[in-house]
């Protein structure tokens, strides 16, 4: 009978603790997530320059880490996949779905080699009011007079439970859902879904490179 009790209080605990972990973070404003995990991002990619002059791949390994979590793959896959969506099985969407989340951490990879050391700047927070969408602009400071990277990520507050996740980063303006979605209609109206599918599989096993 103890046993029992002592289980269940234990169970009760951690439901507990769960659900106000769950509601903290739904309630955090994306331009705190923003910079917790540009901190977090940026940090270990400046921490890790060396190695990843070794072996730029290790940047997959920090996006993977840092970024990844907060980002919703499922919704962006949504979106690229467009009318295309209705017409897929359950099978053929979460097969998309991986795959386009492996492409998605290739591609940031690739995008972050542009950063180094310089200093990032995190757009001044604003009012919400009963937005369900914001783009969050962040600046990459370049050496000198050069212009500075501009990374806009797009974040979305889940309907059900209040979470705000990021969907989309558009680099120097060009949006990569937008993009993926113009490039690839036309294999999707060609050749279906488990075609592009497989391709997307293709272009996330990309390595990453770095600009000589």
């Amino acid at each position: 009978m103890i046993k029992t009790l002592k289980k269940i209080l234990v169970a009760s605990a951690v439901a507990i603790s769960a659900l106000v972990s769950t509601s903290a973070f739904a309630s955090t404003s994306p331009y705190v997530l923003m910079q917790q995990t540009a901190d977090k991002l940026f940090g270990d990619i400046k921490a890790n320059q060396s190695r990843i002059k070794q072996d730029p791949n290790y940047l997959r390994t920090i996006v993977r880490n840092d970024l990844m979590p907060h980002v919703h793959v499922k919704y962006a896959g949504q979106l690229v996949l467009g009318k295309n969506l209705s017409s897929a099985t359950d099978a053929q969407r979460n097969a998309f779905f991986g795959a386009f989340g492996q492409f998605i951490e290739q591609s940031y990879a690739q995008v972050l080699t542009q950063y180094t050391n310089q200093n990032v700047q995190i757009e001044s927070e604003k009012p919400l009011g009963d937005k369900t969408i914001v783009s969050i602009r962040v600046n990459v400071l370049q050496n000198g007079n050069a212009q500075p990277i501009k990374l806009d990520f797009k974040w979305r507050k889940n309907s059900r439970t209040g979470e705000w996740q990021a969907y989309d980063m558009a680099a120097e303006g060009i949006s990569m859902v937008a993009t993926k979605q113009n490039e690839w209609s036309g294999i999707l109206r060609q050749k279906g879904i488990d075609a592009l599918t497989a391709q997307v599989t293709q272009s996330a096993k990309q390595p990453i490179t770095l600009n000589k």
